[in-house]
């Protein structure tokens, strides 16, 4: 399953009044980065008020000349696709892109929209915080490399998060036995509608024979001999 996270940087709050200035996106393939990101900075072609420089480092003068909105929009929407997007506080980025879209007399994304911020909500319910940096924290996602708040630094750090979210930092492990050919990973909270989740085998009837073959080359006390890899 293709989904992408997504992080952007303003110049406010008010998607009415304010502009994007830095789109970062990240492709996810089953819950994990396949390495394809997405970046760019836009020139807002306005004032960069303090209090949003404070927060993202972004001045006035850098962003002078760089592309606009109009012009990163067909890379941008061709990177997307029709994937789900991903983001935290979901509300304010989709607010804004949809916003900027509309300046164009373009359509609004109709994409499917996860908010790990309501999904935080109910997965970690009473547990404090939910902030990106609470959940990065939380899920051991390192925050070391982030300075500044920088759409692409979030949007792979959100990677991180909604991995952790959908059990892949806290899976429990049930093999169920050779004939069934298949390992269930299941998150913590059996309740939660984002999980458990079955994952079939991708070994192949070849590639088991080698290891078979393989296994049968060890001394006899060797750990191998305990295992079997399954194929479908």
């Amino acid at each position: 399953m293709r989904e992408v996270c997504l992080d952007t940087e303003t110049t406010g709050l008010s998607p009415s009044e304010d502009r994007v200035v830095e789109i970062g996106a990240v492709e996810l393939f089953n819950y994990l980065p396949t390495g394809r990101t997405f970046h760019t900075y836009i020139d807002p072609k306005r004032s960069m008020p303090k209090a949003a420089y404070d927060v993202h480092g972004l001045s006035e003068s850098f962003l002078a000349g760089k592309p606009v909105f109009r012009q990163i929009l067909p890379a941008f929407l061709e990177f997307v696709g029709d994937a789900p997007i991903i983001a935290h506080n979901a509300a304010f980025d989709m607010g804004f892109i949809n916003a900027e879209l509309g300046r164009l007399d373009r359509p609004p994304l109709t994409n499917e929209v996860k908010d790990t911020l309501e999904i935080s909500r109910r997965v970690r319910a009473g547990m404090g915080g939910h902030s990106l940096d609470t959940l990065c924290r939380f899920y051991d996602v390192d925050l070391t490399v982030r300075d500044k708040h920088g759409a692409l630094i979030d949007a792979r750090l959100l990677a991180g998060v909604y991995l952790g979210l959908m059990g892949g930092r806290q899976m429990g492990l049930a093999l169920p036995g050779a004939e069934a050919g298949v390992v269930e990973a299941a998150v913590a909270d059996p309740e939660s509608p984002y999980g458990p989740r079955v994952f079939k085998s991708r070994i192949t009837d070849a590639e088991r024979a080698n290891h078979l073959f393989f296994v049968a080359t060890l001394k006899a006390d060797a750990i191998w001999h305990d295992f079997q890899l399954v194929s479908d």
